[in-house]
């Protein structure tokens, strides 16, 4: 008797549908802000990347973009890094789809504390990045990392690993090299950037070489991969012809405190 009921039960609960996952909310873009906070970034330098971003962010033309596409709205999240990316470094996924919600953002990343640790490593931030897409229910036409930073990969994996990983995941990246206070062993991190860090289709670099350019260049780039704008070459111009090392940063790290890593020799 006891089997039979058993049975029974086992058979009402197979007759019972399993939920579906909620459909996807289609968005025109899922994008991701990697933004460097190391130690190589000083006060001046990281509160005009910081404003950059608020500005841009609440700026109608920005919200315009943004109206115009398919479905008139986009995901957006916003991360910082250094050596690494610490869990409240995370501003997780929102819908901008109107300038409240663009604001409301903005003031997200203006309420974050001003900080900044050791070590650049734009491949952690590449990796996080590309993990971000994972935990989403949108739909998205294009998944997008929009990274930022002053300095070369100097910790962790290869960055070249990271960005094929990230581009064999359907994830276009691109570069915001900042060149204010350009380092004298490594004036070409734009070109690192175009070489190195960025991949896709339609990928592009946009070099910040004056104090001034920060707010007008992140403003212009956040609608260039809002829109999905094609044609880059007229805001890229970064020479790749010069032959760069994509380990310059980790061997050049060499010479202070970290430890030798045989593997770059090879």
């Amino acid at each position: 008797m006891l089997d039979a009921l058993l049975f029974a039960c086992l058979a009402c609960a197979q007759a019972v549908p399993v939920a579906s996952p909620p459909e996807a909310l289609a968005v025109d873009v899922e994008l991701v802000l990697a933004v460097d906070i190391s130690l190589s970034m000083d006060e001046k330098e990281f509160a005009l990347q910081r404003a950059g971003y608020v500005e841009a962010l609440r700026h109608p033309d920005f919200v315009q973009a943004v109206r115009s596409g398919n479905t008139g709205r986009i995901a957006l999240a916003y991360f910082e890094w250094a050596g690494t990316v610490r869990d409240d470094a995370v501003i997780t996924w929102r819908i901008i789809d109107s300038a409240d919600s663009a604001n409301s953002f903005a003031d997200k990343v203006a309420a974050r504390p001003f900080r900044s640790f050791r070590g650049t490593s734009i491949s952690a931030a590449l990796a996080f990045g590309a993990g971000l897409f994972d935990r989403t229910n949108f739909a998205g036409e294009r998944s997008v990392i929009d990274i930022s930073g002053d300095g070369p990969n100097n910790i962790g994996p290869p960055v070249t690993a990271m960005r094929d990983a990230a581009i064999a995941k359907g994830v276009v990246i691109n570069g915001l090299p900042i060149l204010i206070n350009p380092s004298p062993t490594f004036s070409h991190l734009d070109q690192y950037y175009a070489r190195c860090v960025t991949g896709g289709p339609g990928s592009f670099v946009l070099p910040i070489h004056a104090a001034a350019e920060f707010s007008t260049a992140i403003r212009r780039k956040l609608i260039l991969e809002v829109t999905g704008i094609q044609d880059k070459a007229r805001v890229t111009h970064v020479a790749t012809d010069a032959p760069i090392n994509c380990l310059q940063g980790e061997r050049d790290r060499r010479f202070f405190s970290d430890p030798y890593f045989p593997e770059l020799d090879r």
